[in-house]
């Protein structure tokens, strides 16, 4: 099986159907994520056979049946991403315990090029407070450009909270969105805050930074996606007065529990039914 597009939702059913298929499957353009790898590891631990794990090539050779096993599931690396976004534009000093630093992939190296340290101590993440965090600059002066791509590329579902902490970066930012349509038209709520942002075109959107000189002010918005919800919700967080987000299902759907553990951390923050 060729797949057009290395979706990763696609090549989980692939494996799971085929683990249990009779004869051998090859999957090329397997999406590779660190939660394919755990389903494959998981899958073989079972008793299926799968090889070519945490590659594009995956080959499956049937069973007649599987059996149980013991298996701890990663972390969410975009809820990790998130708070480190949530830090950075709050100005708090944080840790995010258990990270499983080995499967973040390049997402701790994407916020440090945003100008926002982060110290690994052990499998937690310390991200110190900060008042300041400048892009990194180029020597030809060329803007700095984030894009989404595959794993092991940056994930698309992170790219809504790198634009949102690149509002109060010193300098500026190209955001470009190549995997999925619409997923950049919340930043006209953004704007009505007070960030500077120019939109191109429906995947391209340039951040000029304001260095923190100018904080963003409350809101009243409605979370139009589930990435879009998250950066929203960070941005409410580190603006001005008191800002309303309708349509908090979106949010719920990845972020279990999100007012509660926020509030617990100093936020404030109240649902309202």
């Amino acid at each position: 099986m060729l797949l057009d597009e290395a979706s990763v939702t696609g090549t989980e059913y692939i494996i799971m159907t085929a683990v249990l298929a009779e004869g051998t499957t090859t999957i090329y353009n397997a999406a590779c994520e660190p939660y394919i790898q755990q389903l494959c590891k998981m899958l073989n631990n079972m008793g299926a056979k799968i090889s070519g794990i945490a590659s594009n090539l995956i080959t499956i050779e049937g069973v007649n049946e599987l059996h149980g096993c013991e298996h701890t599931i990663l972390p969410d690396m975009i809820e990790v991403g998130s708070f480190i976004g949530m830090a950075a534009m709050t100005g708090s000093e944080l840790t995010i315990k258990n990270v499983s630093y080995e499967n973040l992939g390049i997402i701790p190296t994407m916020f440090k090029r945003l100008g926002i340290k982060l110290e690994r101590k052990g499998d937690d993440l310390f991200i110190p407070q900060q008042q300041h965090y400048e892009v990194e600059s180029f020597m030809d002066g060329s803007i700095l450009s984030f894009a989404d791509a595959p794993w092991p590329g940056l994930t698309p579902d992170l790219l809504s909270v790198i634009l949102v902490v690149a509002t109060q970066a010193k300098g500026s930012v190209l955001i470009h969105q190549k995997m999925f349509e619409s997923r950049l038209f919340f930043v006209d709520k953004l704007i009505d805050m007070g960030a500077q942002i120019i939109l191109c075109d429906p995947h391209r959107a340039v951040v000029i930074g304001h260095d923190k000189q100018f904080k963003l002010r409350g809101s009243r918005m409605s979370s139009p996606d589930i990435r879009a919800g998250i950066a929203l919700l960070i941005a409410a967080m580190s603006a001005q007065g008191t800002s309303t987000i309708s349509n908090i299902e979106q949010i719920d759907r990845g972020y279990e529990n999100i007012e509660a553990r926020l509030t617990a951390l100093g936020a404030s923050i109240k649902r309202i039914d």
